[in-house]
């Protein structure tokens, strides 16, 4: 598997465009970041930090253990770069926008208005699997139209995460349309079939009415349909921008056997598009009726499979169908041939599922992998034969050790961590964890990860190493290692004050420029001190001792504040009490 998952859906209709991607718009001239603090931050310490920034959480993805803030626009750069300085934060980013991409007797199908279930041998694979009401398909996108006729009992109670509520029901169409692959009514004589016909649908709502949405909405919606118990994702939506928080939310779904499917965008060029471009994510290009590349598809190395997305028949309206064209809809017929791989031998593991769909596409383009197609196109027939027939599940955990360092040795700077596993069929992925928490991953066998200790306080920690095979047999082990570095790591941030004028003052209205003093200490050594006015920066001076003159005449009537920040060599900041001054 290439790379599997940044957001936009991408979907054309005949009678229009629609490119729903992810954003939900602070209020005002905010913005929002994503912040990750370290399992061993206190939260006290966090709010802190945050308080000092002149900010505060403002919601948070449990499962991932990120917070959402909102900052000013003209104040989010330096916040940003201050977060990622501090030793106690995993990352920080910007809370970026993606957008939405787009033999039964169904009437639709026996008029051969849906060409794409015979070219990808979906009717021979129906005779074999159907789909499964135990195998959930969790459509993380605009909502799901729950009452269109074609698809209604088979919509489960899902989550707006764009409202904050338990109302899922699509009120831009696009998540209606991708549905219409994987779960609409089948054989039951009207409208359309689906590539699956017996999987119920998760409608998970990240994208507004305009189609786009946040990247925390993202992640919130995948790790709520992990939880909620969804076998298979779909990303119908993306963007240019990679972040980690979506990379985290779509390895926390891997971890747990879930399948992630994604589009790979609508853009026509070889520009990573995320999350298709993620790791742990089947990027899906598209095909037409020919078996041709539509110029409007997107091709790179991240590409993992092409699917059927031009001039397809899906949902529309309230009871209505539409022909439409986007790799949005490659990843849902993607997805419907999945879910009748999982129905066909639920107990396959999601690495080899994956495996199993790649390996046997239909090889179109250039022989072998390639760029426009990635392994082939999508064959339901091939790929559910091939899951039935597979040999008896394997049983057998991986085993795997710790090769160095030894049990108990004392570490300082960087370290090597080598683990080697070996299976009785093969070894598909090993994880390394650090005081519980996941610290890197290997596709190999075997591995050597790099830990800078100088990160880490001194202490004990426990290094666990768990490897995986095909059939998600896991095996675990574990050593005690003791970080003791000769430096201590400088977390105390410089203590900052306006010394003149005092809090309260009132400038004449006469006066053109005002002298403001500052004083900064630190514990090791402050490098850079920084004046705001109004929360805009005026000047900047690098010693601990400062005097700043301030041009006060354009300033309106009325109050103005000024604050000053210190930073020190480590990237520890301080934040001074605010100055009011009157005019």
């Amino acid at each position: 598997m290439n790379q599997i998952l940044t957001f936009s859906a991408i979907v054309s209709f005949t009678f229009g465009s629609l490119v729903p991607f992810v954003h939900a718009a602070p209020p005002g001239d905010h913005v929002q970041l994503l912040v990750k603090p370290k399992a061993t931050m206190p939260e006290a310490a966090l709010h802190a930090l945050l308080s000092a920034q002149g900010t505060a959480e403002h919601s948070n993805i449990p499962a991932l253990n990120v917070r959402v803030i909102r900052v000013p626009a003209d104040a989010a750069e330096k916040v940003l770069l201050a977060l990622q300085r501090n030793k106690d934060v995993v990352y920080a980013e910007p809370d970026s926008i993606a957008h939405a991409i787009s033999t039964a007797n169904d009437p639709y199908f026996t008029q051969n208005f849906q060409w794409y279930l015979s070219k990808i041998e979906a009717p021979i694979a129906w005779s074999t699997s159907t789909g499964s009401s135990q195998v959930i398909v969790a459509v993380v996108d605009t909502g799901v139209l729950a009452t269109h006729p074609d698809i209604s009992g088979k919509v489960l109670v899902g989550y707006d995460f764009v409202n904050d509520d338990a109302d899922a029901t699509d009120d831009n169409g696009h998540g209606t349309g991708v549905a219409g692959f994987t779960a609409a009514s089948t054989n039951n004589g009207i409208g359309m079939a689906a590539v699956s016909w017996a999987n119920p649908v998760l409608p998970v709502k990240v994208l507004g009415a305009d189609g786009s949405g946040s990247h925390s909405g993202i992640a919130k919606g995948i790790t709520w349909a992990t939880d909620k118990g969804a076998r298979i994702i779909n990303l119908s939506l993306g963007g240019t921008a990679w972040s980690q928080t979506l990379q985290d939310a779509v390895n926390y779904a891997w971890n747990r056997n879930v399948i992630v499917i994604a589009a790979a965008g609508n853009n026509g060029n070889n520009t990573a598009f995320y999350p298709a471009a993620c790791n742990n994510v089947i990027a899906v290009s598209a095909t037409n009726s020919s078996d041709g590349r539509p110029n409007w598809s997107n091709y790179g190395s991240y590409i993992d499979i092409s699917a059927p997305g031009a001039d397809v028949l899906t949902l529309s309206g309230a009871s209505g169908y539409a022909n439409s064209n986007g790799t949005s809809y490659a990843s849902p017929v993607t997805a419907g041939v999945v879910a009748l791989m999982v129905a066909a031998n639920p107990q396959l593991s999601n690495a080899a599922i994956v495996d199993t769909v790649l390996r046997n596409s239909d090889d179109i383009g250039s022989s072998g992998y390639d760029v426009y197609f990635g392994y082939g196109r999508v064959n339901a027939r091939r790929a559910v034969a091939a899951v039935t027939t597979s040999t008896p599940t394997d049983t057998t955990a991986p085993t795997v050790a710790i090769i160095s360092p030894s049990n108990g040795a004392t570490l300082s700077s960087s370290v090597n961590v080598s683990v080697s596993s070996t299976d009785n069929v093969s070894v598909t992925r090993i994880e390394l964890y650090i005081g519980g928490v996941l610290y890197s991953q290997s596709s190999s066998s075997s591995a050597t990860f790099s830990w800078n200790t100088n990160n880490s306080q001194d202490g004990t920690y426990i290094l666990e190493a768990r490897a995986y095979d095909a059939a998600n047999n896991v095996k675990s082990t574990s050593i005690n290692v003791n970080v003791k570095n000769s430096a201590v790591a400088d977390i105390i941030a410089p203590l900052v004050a306006i010394t003149s004028p005092s809090d309260g003052t009132k400038i004449n209205r006469n006066t053109k420029t005002v002298k403001i003093t500052i004083t900064a200490t630190d514990n090791v050594g402050v490098t850079k001190v920084e004046l705001f006015l109004n929360g805009r920066l005026v000047g900047t001076s690098y010693s601990g001792s400062a005097v700043f003159s301030s041009n006060t005449s354009k300033l309106a009537t009325g109050t103005h504040i000024f604050q000053a920040y210190a930073y020190d060599a480590a990237g520890n900041i301080g934040a001074s009490h605010p100055i009011t001054v009157y005019k």
